[in-house]
């Protein structure tokens, strides 16, 4: 799509064709260097591991345009690591974290003119990827793996924005296990959840609320966005234990919360009972697509919990306005 046919004011989350992507292959033990070529299809072997097997991991980010018309990107060595990390437990090569950043520093610039303005509160979302492309017939890692990276601008990841959510929770499906593959991002566990969505879309809510796999009482994650909860004056979210990932939106706001705003934090687990409880006065999700999303109410069966007709709390309100802020760099 031609960049200046896109009203920049009205996106969604959705896909939109631009202009360059890049792409790097491994063969023989290594990588090569990668190159900037036009966005378009490539050649596959129905045999690929991924097709069969799964093989495959991603990462989400975003580039931004602040006020002054700079290009920013927020952490991308984070989002380089966790790639690796990703790729270690999917038995895939890791990538240099250097080359990583640079090559999504090419993708930006190659697509600038598809990066929505400052005061539209879009952006140039960018998807690194890796693939098995090489053929195998057995359950054993690919020989040979592609790496790329794309970009489409976009909006709001839930159509309401800055605006609180309905959530239910699900008894019904799991995300993850312990053991498993919780904390990579692999697409295998996105693909699982998307049946628990299309359901509670279906009853008129924004997204479902996963519990864990062992109890069903604890909170694991928000469809793809991790949860936090201000309890007790305190902003709790469920702790890092291989069942949930490993978010970098998330660890900021726990750094933010914890170092700027003097709030304390806890990483713990949370069970969906306090939820329902008063001392439980405000609940948000937190992601790079949905960078923070208050949560206006939680069901479950026949109970609801409403926070709010809509406005965000608080304490949720100020950790936005100051992650914003930094990433946009209107704040030191």
């Amino acid at each position: 799509m031609d960049a200046k046919d896109i009203d920049y004011y009205s996106l969604g989350f959705e896909y939109i064709e631009t202009k360059t992507m890049f792409v790097s292959d491994y063969n023989d033990g290594k990588w090569d260097e990668g190159k900037l070529v036009p966005f378009g299809k490539f050649e596959i072997s129905p045999a690929a591991c991924v097709l069969n097997y799964g093989q495959g991991i991603f990462e989400g980010m975003k580039a931004l345009r602040t006020k002054n018309g700079e290009r920013v990107l927020f952490r991308p060595r984070e989002n380089a690591k966790r790639f690796n990390d990703s790729a270690s437990r999917m038995l895939m090569p890791n990538y240099d974290v250097s080359k990583f950043v640079d090559a999504v520093k090419d993708v930006v610039r190659a697509n600038e003119e598809y990066m929505p303005p400052y005061d539209s509160a879009g952006a140039l979302y960018l998807r690194p990827l890796m693939i098995g492309n090489g053929p195998i017939v057995g359950v054993r890692p690919a020989k040979s793996y592609k790496f790329i990276i794309f970009a489409i601008p976009v909006g709001p990841y839930f159509p309401e924005g800055f605006k609180g959510i309905d959530l239910e929770i699900t008894k019904k499906y799991t995300r993850a296990a312990p053991g498993g593959t919780g904390a990579t991002k692999t697409c295998c566990n996105y693909a699982g959840s998307m049946l628990a969505a299309k359901e509670a879309k279906e009853r008129g809510f924004a997204q479902v609320i996963f519990l864990d796999a062992v109890h069903t009482e604890f909170i694991e994650e928000v469809g793809a966005a991790n949860f936090f909860a201000v309890i007790n004056g305190t902003l709790a979210t469920p702790k890092i234990t291989g069942t949930i990932l490993p978010g970098i939106t998330r660890k900021s706001i726990l750094e933010l919360a914890s170092k700027k705003m003097g709030i304390k934090i806890e990483e713990r687990d949370i069970s969906y009972k306090e939820l329902f409880e008063n001392s439980c006065s405000e609940a948000f999700c937190v992601g790079t697509a949905a960078v923070i999303t208050p949560i206006k109410s939680i069901a479950l069966e026949d109970k609801k919990r409403i926070f709010s007709e809509g406005e965000p709390g608080e304490i949720t309100r100020k950790i936005y306005e100051l992650l914003v802020g930094i990433q946009r760099l209107d704040i030191d």
